[in-house]
Parts: structure tokens; C-alpha cells; sequence
């Protein structure tokens, strides 16, 4: 029987959850939205596939990966694919080649007002609701068991989602089902709260008087590198700042502190993310401030999947030393007032909080963030000279 003593040793990936025979476990959210697994006793048999299906740890099946990951930074040769996408395509080359061959596509896409959530896609319409960021986690109730069905119905199937996520799936498919599954695995930074999210929206609409029609977490009208998100209202545009939430790891899951993916022995068979500091591998990447994206090889399958759509893109091959980003070497530190920021939340509420952790302006969050980073990083999102 699961059990969890502390959040930190929780992802929330549902993979106990889809698992148990007995549907003895449901997935039940905190005060900041992060949902985490409430045992029926009455129910379970105490059979141990939930505790065996949990990959959340630093046992996580590697058994796939090849000795040593192969990188490369690479553009959609279609520029117009380039501007629809938040870096460099990636993802849009992949999934257009899974559904071009009858293929099955997971993503983050919306429910209800933006909420983020786990869909699938059988067409490129419905696929490109997943283009583009989501700083928030992703609700992925139900989604494990219809990945499963699929693979079981001999589809092939692309899911996309945090190292977390893929893990978790990849546990729950097993090693039978896994040879139709490409796992895609992003470079996480961490993941804020959905209901923090959902109070955020809920607080600008009342602010401005007007219902949200439209989000982008980062607005490439403002360039690649601005982190710059926009909202659109009905009659309206808006730039505001719920990443002050992402930048400062206030409202992160407890887990994001204590990630067992932040290695290159990445739980997916391709990963993609920015390339930021795309200029060590070649000046020239990324200088019309567009968006480039890192894409990792990570076993053979995944080796085999990128010949297959290479000529799509531009690509430059990129020594491992010169991609490392900070989340490939240790998880996010979460903020030393992380659990005062959520008793704040939960005594006070939403405004309450934005009041009094999240003041300081958008630029200097970004500006430390940055340094984080390295000076290269500083010049290439235009703080330093």
C-alpha cells in the first residue's frame, strides 16, 4: 500500500492511481491544487502495484538509454512552423510525423477556463492546442489507462510531458507496450500550483472587468527570449506577471525540490526544450531571437525516431558539455518561504499572497534567474553586454 510521510516523495503522475485493480486510490488535491493519492481501505487488498508501479525515485527504469545521450539544436525548416511553436518546433516535428502515420498524440492542452490538462490528439488541429508552455502542472486523471487502450489497439502513440510524467507512464505501460510508445521528456524547471493558476485568472478578470479569452505564458511577439506573458481579454491585450511564481519556486510542488530526473539519463526516448545558450554551439542559433530548440536522443528508439525527421529541420550537432542547463544537473531549490507562502494562501487566499511575495518587478526576477545560468545566458536574454 502507498503511502506518502512527505510530499517531496510525491509527483502526483497518477501512475498508482491507473494501476490498482481495485480503484482504491484517488487522486485528491491540496490547498495549492497538487493532487496526491488517498488510500480507501476498505478497498485495497494490499497487492503492492501501486508501490511497485511508483518510479519517483532514483530507480527509475534507465534500462533503454544509450551510454551516452546524442544532442542536437535544431530549427523547423518552416519558418511559420517556427512562429507557432515556443522555440524552435520541435515538438511540432515529431507529433506531425507520428499523426502523418496514423498515429495517437498526448499533450498539455485546456479544459474548461484554461485549465491545464493531459488531452489526446488524432489530427493536427487538436494537436496544435499543445503547442507552447504551461507553466502549471497538468491534470492527467484518466489519461495512463487511454495511453494503455491505445497501445493495446496497436496505435502508435507520442506522449509529451514533464521527466515526472514520462517516468511514471513508462512504468505503468511496461516493457511489452513500451515498443509502440515514444515517450518525449521536457527539461522541467518545476511546476506551480493549478489552483494558484486558476485564483491568478479569476483575479485579473475581476481586476479588468473582463473574461480571459486567450493565455500565452511566453509571448514570442515580444521575442524568443522576453518570458513575457500575455493575456488576452474580451476587447483587450494584457501583460502581466504570474511568473513571478515560476521564477522564485514559491509555489512549487514540494516534489520539483527533490527531482530524480535532473541527470541525462532522461526517462524518455527524446528530449526537447529551449536551447538556451544555443551560441556555444553555433553564434548563429537563435540570433533572429525566434526560438531554437535542444533535442536529446536519449535510447535507440529514440535515435531511430529522429533519422526519420531530420530532414525537417535544420539541425547542428551539440557537444554534451555545451547544453547542460541548470535542471540537468540539480533540481530547482525551492524558496526558503515556500510553506509560509502556501499557510498564507490557505488563511488568506489568493490576493493576500500576490501582495506580499509577489512585488518585486518581473525584470529583476529574470535578471537572477539568468545568473543562475551564466553570463552567456545574461547576454542572450539582453541584461548583460
Amino acid at each position: 500500500m502507498i503511502n506518502i510521510l512527505d510530499k517531496k516523495d510525491c509527483c502526483g503522475c497518477t501512475a498508482c492511481a491507473s494501476i490498482c485493480p481495485r480503484s482504491a486510490i484517488e487522486m485528491k488535491p491540496d490547498v495549492l491544487g497538487f493532487i496526491y493519492p488517498e488510500i480507501d481501505k476498505n478497498k485495497c487488498t494490499d497487492c503492492g502495484l501501486c508501490d511497485k508501479v511508483c518510479a519517483f525515485n532514483d530507480n527509475y527504469d534507465k534500462s533503454l538509454n544509450l551510454s551516452e545521450p546524442i544532442a542536437y539544436a535544431v530549427r523547423h525548416k518552416d519558418m511559420a512552423e517556427i512562429m507557432k511553436s515556443q522555440s524552435g518546433g520541435a515538438f511540432a516535428v515529431l507529433s506531425d510525423y507520428v499523426l502523418e502515420n496514423g498515429g495517437v498524440v498526448y499533450g498539455v492542452g485546456y479544459n474548461g477556463h484554461f485549465v491545464a490538462t493531459h488531452k489526446r490528439a488524432v489530427t493536427k488541429e487538436q494537436r496544435d492546442e499543445f503547442r507552447g508552455s504551461k507553466y502549471v502542472q497538468s491534470d492527467l486523471t484518466g489519461i495512463f489507462k487511454q495511453v494503455k487502450d491505445d497501445l493495446k489497439n496497436g496505435q502508435t502513440v507520442l506522449f509529451s510531458g514533464t521527466p515526472c510524467q514520462t517516468a511514471g507512464l513508462n512504468s505503468f505501460v511496461g516493457k511489452t507496450l513500451r515498443k509502440k510508445l515514444y515517450l518525449v521528456d521536457l527539461i522541467c524547471h518545476g511546476v506551480p500550483g493549478p489552483f494558484m493558476w486558476r485564483d491568478y485568472l479569476n483575479y485579473l478578470e475581476n481586476k479588468y472587468k473582463r473574461k480571459i479569452i486567450k493565455v500565452n505564458f511566453r509571448d514570442k511577439a515580444f521575442g524568443w527570449k522576453s518570458h513575457k506573458e500575455t493575456f488576452l481579454f474580451a476587447g483587450s491585450t494584457s501583460s502581466t506577471s504570474f511568473t513571478y511564481i515560476f521564477y522564485e519556486h514559491i509555489a512549487f510542488r514540494m516534489s520539483c525540490g527533490n527531482c530524480h530526473f535532473t541527470n541525462l539519463k532522461r526517462p524518455g526516448d527524446i528530449t526537447i526544450c529551449d536551447y538556451w545558450g544555443c551560441e556555444r554551439t553555433d553564434p548563429k542559433l537563435g540570433e533572429d531571437n525566434q526560438g531554437c530548440s535542444l533535442m536529446i536522443c536519449d535510447t535507440a528508439k529514440g535515435l531511430t525516431f529522429f533519422e526519420s525527421v531530420r530532414d525537417r529541420m535544420n539541425i547542428v550537432p551539440a557537444r554534451l558539455e555545451n547544453i547542460i542547463q541548470p535542471n540537468m544537473e540539480h533540481p530547482s531549490v525551492l524558496h526558503p518561504k515556500r510553506l509560509d507562502f502556501e499557510n498564507d494562501y490557505e488563511k488568506h487566499g489568493f490576493k493576500y499572497v500576490l501582495k506580499k511575495y509577489g512585488t518585486e518587478p518581473l525584470w529583476k526576477r529574470a535578471y537572477r534567474f539568468a545568473r543562475k545560468c551564466g553570463g552567456k545566458v545574461l547576454r542572450m536574454v539582453g541584461l548583460k553586454k
